[in-house]
C-alpha cells in the first residue's frame, strides 16, 4: 500500500500533461471533425459534423481532453457517464468510441502515448489498447 502511496504522489508531483476536467459541451475541435454534446433529458448525443456518433446517460457533462500540438484541437477524450468512463479517440476516421465498463468517478487523467492513466474513486488504473488495468505499484512517471 505504501508503495501504491509513493506513485500515486510521483505521478501527482512530475506530471505536466495533466488536463482539468471540463464541462464544455462545445463545439470543439478534433481531427475527426467539430465536436457538439447535447442533452435531452438524463441522456447526451456526442455528435461530430453534425451527425451522431454516441450517446450515454449521465446527470452531468464532465470530460478530460487530450489536447493536440495542431490547432489546439482534441485528439482524445474520457468522458465520464452513469455507466463507467468512455474514451473517445479523434485521431481515427471515424473516431473510435471505447466503454471501460466500470462504474468509477473519475477524478484526473494522464495521456502518456496510447495509454490513459486516471485516477478514479477506487483508485489508479491504466487504459490501453482496449484493456483496463488496476494500478498495484509503478515506477513510470506520467509526463
Amino acid at each position: 500500500m505504501k508503495h501504491l502511496f509513493l506513485a500515486a504522489l510521483a505521478a501527482a508531483s512530475f506530471v505536466t500533461c495533466v488536463h482539468a476536467q471540463s464541462n464544455a459541451s462545445g463545439p470543439l475541435a478534433t481531427p475527426s471533425g467539430t465536436l457538439q454534446f447535447v442533452r435531452a433529458d438524463r441522456d447526451f448525443t456526442a455528435m461530430l459534423d453534425k451527425e451522431t456518433f454516441d450517446r450515454f446517460e449521465a446527470n452531468g457533462l464532465t470530460h478530460f481532453d487530450d489536447v493536440g500540438s495542431a490547432n489546439d484541437s482534441v485528439t482524445r477524450m474520457l468522458v465520464q457517464t452513469e455507466s463507467g468512463p468512455v474514451l473517445y479517440d479523434f485521431r481515427r476516421r471515424p473516431a473510435l468510441v471505447q466503454r471501460l465498463d466500470k462504474r468509477m468517478t473519475i477524478r484526473r487523467v494522464f495521456w502518456q502515448g496510447d495509454e490513459v492513466v486516471m485516477q478514479g474513486s477506487q483508485g489508479w488504473f491504466r487504459f490501453e489498447h482496449g484493456v483496463l488495468t488496476k494500478l498495484q505499484s509503478t515506477s513510470t512517471i506520467y509526463h
